[in-house]
């Protein structure tokens, strides 16, 4: 039984720490669906990135790293950028 609950214990801080980053960039310029899809393509390129999500309204690309995987702010900027967006912020979170 200890080392069922040993083993339990172990890979909950293992997988715990295992999880990409979740990061939220704002936008100006996002108008439409055809915005959306097209940064959600340029970002699923990227091998860092796990999931992209674009929400028009509030002008908020939610971009989830694979396990492990960092993808920093100045690629995200540039690549924003070159799209033809203006990052306003970058946040970081679990």
């Amino acid at each position: 039984m200890r080392k069922l609950l040993l083993a339990l214990i172990t890979l909950t801080l293992i997988s715990g720490t295992a999880y990409g980053e979740t990061i939220k960039a704002t936008v100006n310029g996002l108008v439409c669906a055809f915005c959306a899809t097209g940064i959600e393509k340029t970002f699923k390129a990227q091998p860092a990135v796990d999931n992209v999500k674009v929400d028009l309204e509030n002008k908020l690309v939610t971009i989830d790293t694979k396990s492990l995987e960092k993808l920093d702010d100045a690629t995200i900027t540039k690549l924003l950028t070159d799209a033809g967006y203006t990052v306003t912020n970058i946040t970081r979170g679990k």
